[in-house]
């Protein structure tokens, strides 16, 4: 409990683990208050706010780099002028323990600011169009937790923030590869982020159909498996 009281302090007192929090909460909502009238002219989408909280997922992302990414900084935030992994590891000689504990901490994180941010959002699009679908939160949820542990076992295996930053935040917000690549093979329907926001996403443009519980099946695979490799990786090389 000790070391898990430690590591969720830690990422907390890291600024851009505050940022991530402003962004996940105001982005979705200020999106949907905007996209609201639109639909409601069109006379309605189903998806309306849940969309956005798709796109709220770069909170989740930044969230589960800056948990690892601040262990291998060597100056900044948490660094004290040095790597703070080597501080971490002297307290927690235990290298699985002190992971599963990061990631603990993390995910207790991205779970309250998902929650807090789809509170946000669909009351949102209660007060504006007078109805919002509740059943789906669980599966924003958990896609908000697999997207961060995703993000953490990337930085795991580059042991830097800016590489799986820059790939997951574009795929989801500016250029998404992924999508792209359904347009050459069906299979791409496949990938995590794809697979994934069908749990709560209703309307998709997709070669394959997945159900909710089959896209949140595929995405934890590929997180499990990815965490996998991540962690015999963390354990077996210099820190």
């Amino acid at each position: 409990m000790r070391v898990y009281q430690g590591e969720l302090r830690k990422l907390v007192s890291l600024p851009s683990a505050w940022a991530a929090i402003a962004v996940g909460v105001l982005l979705p909502a200020a999106f949907t208050f905007l996209n609201a009238k639109a639909a409601a002219g069109r006379g309605g989408n189903v998806d309306i706010g849940f969309q956005e909280l798709a796109f709220g997922v770069v909170a989740a992302i930044i969230l589960g780099v800056v948990a690892v990414s601040s262990e291998y900084t060597t100056e900044g935030e948490n660094a004290g002028g040095g790597r703070q992994i080597t501080t971490s590891l002297t307290v927690v000689p235990s290298r699985q323990r002190l992971l599963s504990t990061k990631l603990a901490a993390m995910c207790t994180v991205v779970a309250v600011l998902a929650v807090g941010s789809s509170a946000v959002t669909l009351m949102t699009v209660e007060a504006l169009l007078g109805a919002s679908d509740l059943a789906r939160l669980p599966g924003v949820v958990l896609y908000w937790l697999l997207t961060a542990l995703l993000a953490s076992g990337l930085t795991l295996l580059t042991r830097n923030g800016i590489l799986p930053l820059t790939v997951l935040i574009l795929n989801t917000s500016v250029v998404t590869v992924t999508y792209l690549l359904t347009k050459l093979t069906p299979l791409a329907a496949f990938f995590p982020d794809l697979a994934g926001f069908r749990m709560f996403i209703r309307r998709v443009d997709l070669p394959v159909q997945l159900s909710p519980v089959a896209g949140g099946l595929v995405m934890t695979v590929w997180v499990a498996a990815l965490l996998a490799v991540a962690s015999l990786v963390f354990r077996g090389r210099d820190a």
